[in-house]
């Protein structure tokens, strides 16, 4: 699918004459909180009658929360909750069967998957810390592992449909192209997950493919990148992020990720930075 053809054409017209998107089926994962929650919020209004939002998250209570809130917001949008630790094999089986049963089941026109769960890991240890291997399969699992089962059974159960467009992001960071020191597990799963979704680019050229860095968001991640970085260096850069006002509110990252989706001209695969658009 060449660029300008997946989610930047739409039908109807929603509130305050936003132009909304036909039927989609939209899957976000991390969605309880921070900028999976903020993309929700910005999702809603776009899809259009007949749409489906998929939100996934390990915490149920703030997720059926959400979900409450966009229920009450648009009409014609089925909003449904999956809560599932993607860490763990039952939460991701449970995930991927929810997908299964769920995305056949309507003519939807588009399919956008944003692959937005994720964690830091222990960054208060340095590379030669990790030691424990359960510790380092742990991170892994739910990082990358549960990403791309997550993907392939998606577009596995959506299918490919004559006319539709299939959309996968993955929210990437600056720490899958740069190294940053006591982040090793963190740089490492970015990096493993932008390869991964450069793959499915190449492979599958009906869909296309996103890896977008969001910034430094002002985020509970972020308050945890200052306090508990081992590195005194990398400490004092996040700090310094924080008390010159420098971090980036999520709803601010979440509506330039949208406008670049329904923009639709970036090669399918590509790494997209915030900061330059």
């Amino acid at each position: 699918m060449e660029p300008g053809s997946g989610m930047g054409t739409g039908t109807g017209t929603g509130t305050a004459g936003m132009e909304r998107w036909a039927a989609t089926a939209c899957v976000l994962t991390g969605a309880s909180r921070g900028f999976g929650r903020s993309l929700a919020r910005l999702l809603a209004p776009r899809l259009g009658p007949g749409s489906l939002l998929v939100l996934l998250a390990r915490s149920a209570d703030p997720l059926a929360a959400l979900a409450a809130e966009l229920r009450g917001g648009e009409e014609g949008l089925r909003v449904h909750c999956v809560p599932a630790d993607l860490g763990c094999q039952e939460g991701l089986r449970s995930a991927t069967a929810a997908l299964r049963e769920l995305l056949p089941a309507a003519p939807y026109r588009r399919l956008l998957l944003v692959n937005n769960a994720g964690s830091l890991g222990d960054i208060s240890k340095s590379f030669l810390d990790l030691t424990d291997p359960d510790e380092i399969n742990n991170y892994f699992a739910f990082n990358v592992t549960s990403a791309l089962c997550l993907t392939s059974s998606a577009l596995q159960a959506f299918g490919e449909r004559p006319g539709c467009s299939r959309t996968v992001v993955n929210i990437s960071s600056l720490c899958a192209l740069k190294p940053f020191k006591s982040w090793t597990l963190y740089c490492s799963g970015k990096a493993a997950r932008d390869m991964m979704f450069q793959v499915l680019a190449l492979e599958e050229l009906g869909v296309r493919v996103l890896n977008y860095a969001p910034g430094a968001l002002d985020t509970d991640m972020q308050l945890l990148a200052r306090t508990e970085t081992k590195d005194p260096e990398m400490r004092q850069l996040f700090q310094s992020l924080q008390e010159n006002r420098k971090l980036i509110d999520c709803a601010v990252s979440a509506q330039k990720l949208l406008n670049l989706l329904e923009e639709d001209t970036f090669p399918s695969g590509a790494h997209v930075d915030f900061h330059d658009i």
